[in-house]
């Protein structure tokens, strides 16, 4: 009797494992998703601040000029933590520390 429910027990946990580990391997893509999807939002919200302030204060205002530096920061945090950064002009990712250029 204790035999039998060893080895029902061990048949029923064999897909639970397999499951968990199929779960968990799926964790790493699912933050990495999260992770572009907050520094596309946050780029694309400080791009939209920056044209918001040229338009009202002009290009070379002190405004637009604290707008620049925000931009800046959240690309550099973006390339910190996921080696890339959004340019929403191109609508594309960027793999080089390039958007000063």
């Amino acid at each position: 009797m204790l035999r039998g429910f060893v080895i029902e027990t061990r048949r029923l946990l064999a897909p639970v494992a397999l499951a968990s580990v199929l779960a968990l391997s799926c964790l790493p893509t699912l933050r990495a998703d999260d992770d572009r999807a907050e520094c596309q939002h946050r780029i694309e919200k400080a791009e939209h601040k920056l044209a918001a302030s040229i338009r009202r204060h002009g290009e070379h205002s002190p405004q637009a000029q604290s707008r620049r530096v925000e931009l800046k920061a959240q690309r550099e945090r973006c390339y910190n933590r996921i080696r890339r950064w959004w340019d929403g002009h191109e609508h594309k990712w960027h793999e080089d520390r390039d958007w000063d250029h």
